[in-house]
């Protein structure tokens, strides 16, 4: 009998109440997934409003305003990828798949330490390169 198929007998209803469970923990691995998408997302928007904010208002006075706010967001974006990822981590190693593959956590490892790493590296640039050559 495949798990999904009901029970032969009527009165094992505690086979169905097994089989629902199963599908439920799979839902909750799915809706995590779809979150840690969703933070990506935000994450990624953070970093873009850093970056717009520096682009349109560069000519602060002082300076260095402008680099600090967008400073701020872009770290932010960066913080917010890794602070996903471990809660993404942490849900999935609680869960057993039943029914589909999950997708494996060294993925969600890579994509989060990337855009971090890429935030940092970004704020480094933001903060050296001036016009395209490299501050004194």
């Amino acid at each position: 009998m495949a798990q999904d198929d009901p029970p032969e007998d009527p009165d094992k209803s505690t086979e169905w109440a097994e089989v629902r469970t199963d599908l439920a923990e799979d839902r909750n691995i799915m809706a995590m997934e779809r979150t840690f998408a969703g933070w990506m997302r935000t994450s990624f928007a953070a970093i873009g409003i850093g970056l717009g904010f520096k682009a349109v208002f560069g000519a602060f006075d002082p300076p260095w305003l402008a680099k600090a706010i967008a400073t701020m967001f872009i770290l932010a974006g960066g913080w917010l990828a890794i602070t996903a990822e471990r809660r993404a981590c942490h849900t999935l190693d609680k869960l057993q798949t039943h029914k589909f593959e999950v997708i494996s956590t060294p993925n969600f490892r890579a994509l989060a330490y990337a855009i971090a790493a890429g935030s940092l590296v970004l704020t480094a640039g933001l903060w050296v390169l001036n016009d395209g050559a490299i501050s004194g």
